[in-house]
């Protein structure tokens, strides 16, 4: 009797492959630019919590790579050179539009590639549900405030 594969065991399509690659690099661009605005900026809100959570959906990518033996991608981002001279409400209305597109590549592009491997849909799903309930809208509140920096809750930089 021959044991069933499970997906974990087979090697992934090009397409899924291709996904892992594009949301490590998303997650890594935003986590590069928001330690910009920080470092010219101090520990604001939303960016410092922001920050953080790209940090943590690194964190949720990587072990993908290692339980289907996917080399990691070399870190090649490249940061918007706004991100240097925009105020913070510059920074904030950026970061809206940033967020509505992250949305939409996970629903059109990434989600229907990883369908049929429910453990990378499910790290890529809290991925885009992070962008949709939790990031958009605190850049949306930032804008409202005209970019004023949020402080408190942050916690500050560790």
């Amino acid at each position: 009797m021959v044991p069933a594969t499970s997906a974990a065991q087979a090697p992934l399509p090009e397409p899924v492959i291709e996904a892992l690659h594009l949301a490590l690099a998303d997650e890594r661009h935003a986590l590069a630019t928001y330690t910009i605005v920080l470092d010219r900026f101090g520990d604001v809100r939303p960016f410092i919590n922001i920050a953080r959570a790209e940090q943590r959906h690194i964190d949720a990518l990587l072990p993908l790579y290692q339980r289907y033996g996917v080399a990691v991608p070399v870190d090649e981002t490249e940061i918007d050179p706004r991100t240097e001279t925009l105020d913070l409400k510059g920074l904030c209305e950026i970061g809206v539009a940033a967020e509505i597109e992250n949305v939409r590549l996970y629903d059109e592009d990434l989600l229907p590639r990883v369908q049929n491997y429910p453990d990378i849909a499910r790290v890529l799903n809290a991925l885009r549900d992070a962008s949709a309930n939790n990031h958009l809208p605190a850049f949306q509140r930032c804008v409202a405030r005209s970019g004023r920096p949020g402080y408190g809750a942050g916690g500050g930089r560790k």
